[in-house]
C-alpha cells in the first residue's frame, strides 16, 4: 500500500525518530568507564554513529572533550559521554575547529572545569530540550527560543559578558538540534519512500 507523505504521517516519522534518537541524562551509565565501555555505549546507543578509539583519542589530543581522570583506568565519566553525544550531533554539520570554538563559549579552558559558565549537566539537559522541541515540530522554526535564552541566562545570574556568550552558545546548539532533526526527518523519508 502507498504511503500518504502528508504532515499527519510527517509526524508520526517524527515521533518514531524523537524515541530512539536521544539519551536522558539519567540513563547515562552511573559508574566511571573504560574507553572500550565508552565505545560501545556511544555506538550501541546512536546506531547512526561509528565511534572508535582513535576518534575519541583524536578529540581529546584535540582539547576538543576533556582528559580522562588521571591514573584511573575508568576514567571516563558522564561528562565525557555528553562531551561525545553532543560532538555526535555537531560532527556532520560543523568542523574540529568549529566544534571547539562552540565548547569554548561555554566551558573556556576544556581541561579546567573551574572556569565552566555552565555545567555539563545543565547544558546535556539543555540541549535535549531543544532537541525535542526540534523533533516535535522540525520545519518550523521556534518562535520562542529567545524567551527560552533570557530564561536561562537570568537563572544562572550571568555577567554580560558570560551572557551574550551563553546566548551565541544555546542559538547554536538550537540550531543544530534543529538542523540534526531535519536530516533525520529527511533521512527517514527517503528510507521510507524506498520501501515502497
Amino acid at each position: 500500500m502507498k504511503k500518504n507523505f502528508d504532515s499527519n504521517y510527517i509526524k508520526e516519522l517524527t515521533e518514531e525518530i524523537s524515541k530512539c534518537s536521544s539519551v536522558s541524562y539519567d540513563d547515562f551509565p552511573k559508574y566511571d568507564l573504560f574507553l572500550s565501555q565508552v565505545i560501545d555505549y556511544l555506538n550501541d546507543r546512536f546506531i547512526d554513529e561509528n565511534f572508535t578509539n582513535n576518534i575519541v583519542q583524536n578529540y581529546i589530543k584535540s582539547e576538543v572533550i576533556t582528559k580522562p581522570e588521571d591514573g584511573k583506568k575508568k576514567g571516563y565519566t558522564k561528562t565525557h559521554l555528553i562531551q561525545l553525544v553532543l560532538l555526535s550531533y555537531m560532527r556532520p554539520i560543523l568542523t574540529t575547529e568549529e566544534i571547539k570554538k562552540v565548547f569554548k563559549l561555554a566551558f573556556n579552558e576544556i581541561n579546567d572545569s573551574n572556569d565552566d559558565i555552565l555545567s555539563w549537566e545543565e547544558t546535556y539537559k539543555i540541549f535535549m530540550e531543544l532537541q525535542k522541541e526540534s523533533l516535535n515540530d522540525p520545519l518550523i522554526p521556534s518562535l520562542n527560543s529567545e524567551d527560552k535564552f533570557d530564561k536561562i541566562i537570568k537563572k544562572f545570574n550571568l555577567k554580560d559578558e558570560e551572557g551574550e556568550r551563553i546566548r551565541i552558545f544555546l542559538l547554536v546548539l538550537s540550531l543544530i538540534s534543529k538542523a540534526s532533526a531535519i536530516k533525520k526527518l529527511v533521512q527517514k523519508i527517503v528510507t521510507e519512500y524506498d520501501e515502497e
